[in-house]
């Protein structure tokens, strides 16, 4: 048997011949033009009729011309952590160039926002990340708080920085669940979502809503605190933070998971910085950044001593891993210092009056907040209405996605899904 490789004089993107991979056909069938099997030498054969690229006929066990393959991995495939879609050109084992495609799950948020009011904005706005919807939407309301020049009541404030950390811890346990899963561990999924279990109870208990919030208002939040609810979320906490020694066990302990993650994927702090690289995988490479203690928000300017930034050097997948992982257990702290900061305060509003009609005085400010995955923006302009002219989202995992291509050229495709895994994206928040 013998193949026809069409080698073309001029190839395509990633190295391919135009119109698509290198096509490859059998040449068994006695009806076509074959060189016999017995022939080991290439012989150039002339291309068909309109196509200019040239033909190799080659028999089996001569010398081949090697060519590289194009592989698309998704847009819907498990791996991918939703419909993003990864145009792979691969040099046998290795990957040689990738190429993130998104756009799958564009919705037109931001075009929605400007046909929607101050209140209605934030049922959009907590929708694109929907493992980080609450803090999506204190974004938001910062931004137009921000553009009225409005005191939220320091009840809320203090409120809105323990709802966010829980935010953070259920953020985090899911991609600690789910990673080890990709690389073939199901056990710690079942334990990462038997902890957030615990959390939700409490999150669903105080806002009504178990994944999109919703509690969010501009001037604080929809309503105070349900009676007893800090003392069910202490416990809560408590029983979290009394588990997370199980993924040092089950996780890093494994010399498996330790074998598919050190050293693979490494990512330097230049290309980092190139890139708009944030949150925890920017921290694992080193780069010391966080905005709760750079640019402090909402309460955590009174938190600096409970505050610890997570970093580490290495900035590969067990670094990022690793990174996420205390993380998990410092936010438990932060929420702890933030129920006890409640329970020394007085009764008191949560949120301020607001006229029937909410209209932001023309003008245009930034607003950007520390959101589990990363730094998310919001640029607000406004020309004075009740709907903004333009809400513009800065968005972390479309920035730590894109790294990708520099990320994965040069590694073995073996390793693909363990970097993809470990970069802790969520398809809505690249395309919203």
């Amino acid at each position: 048997m013998t193949v026809r490789i069409h080698r073309g004089e001029e190839r395509g993107e990633g190295g391919a011949p135009p119109g698509g991979a290198a096509r490859l056909r059998s040449m068994s069938d006695p009806g076509t033009n074959a060189v016999p099997a017995e022939s080991a030498v290439p012989a150039e054969r002339p291309a068909p009729a309109g196509n200019t690229a040239a033909v190799t006929t080659v028999g089996v066990g001569g010398a081949a011309e090697s060519t590289d393959m194009v592989l698309n991995i998704g847009p819907q495939h498990p791996s991918t952590h939703g419909v993003l879609r990864l145009r792979l050109v691969l040099d046998g084992e290795r990957i040689g160039s990738a190429d993130p495609v998104v756009g799958y799950m564009h919705r037109g948020a931001e075009k929605l926002f400007e046909a929607r009011d101050y209140r209605q904005i934030i049922v959009l706005a907590n929708r694109h990340d929907w493992l980080s919807a609450f803090s999506n939407e204190l974004g938001v309301v910062m931004a137009v708080e921000r553009m009225l020049g409005m005191e939220v009541p320091e009840r809320a404030v203090w409120a809105r920085t323990l709802l966010a950390e829980l935010n953070r811890v259920l953020n985090h346990l899911m991609f600690i669940g789910s990673y080890p899963l990709e690389l073939g561990a199901i056990t710690p999924m079942f334990h990462a979502f038997t902890e957030r279990e615990d959390l939700q109870r409490v999150m669903e208990e105080v806002s009504g809503g178990r994944i999109h919030y919703m509690f969010n208002r501009v001037g604080g939040l929809k309503e105070d605190l349900p009676a007893g609810w800090p003392g069910r979320t202490r416990q809560a906490v408590a029983a979290v933070r009394a588990k997370l020694g199980t993924y040092d066990r089950l996780v890093l302990g494994n010399e498996i998971f330790r074998g598919r993650t050190r050293g693979v994927g490494v990512l330097d702090p230049g290309t980092v910085h190139a890139y708009g690289v944030s949150g925890p995988i920017a921290r694992a490479s080193g780069v010391d950044f966080d905005l709760r203690r750079d640019e402090p928000y909402l309460a955590y300017g009174e938190l600096a001593e409970v505050l610890r930034v997570v970093t580490r050097t290495e900035g590969d997948c067990l670094a990022r891993f690793e990174v996420l992982l205390e993380q998990t257990r410092n936010s438990l702290d932060l929420a702890d210092a933030c129920l006890d900061r409640l329970a020394d305060l007085p009764p008191g509003p949560v949120n301020q009056r607001l006229p029937k009609v909410l209209k932001a005085p023309e003008g245009a400010t930034y607003a950007w907040t520390e959101n589990p995955l990363g730094i998310n923006g919001y640029y607000l302009v406004s020309k004075g209405e009740k709907t903004p002219y333009r809400l513009k989202l800065r968005s972390a995992s479309y920035n730590n996605v894109q790294v990708l291509s520099e990320l994965l050229p040069g590694t073995l495709v073996s390793d693909m899904v363990a970097i993809l895994g470990s970069m802790f994206f969520v398809v809505g928040d690249i395309d919203k």
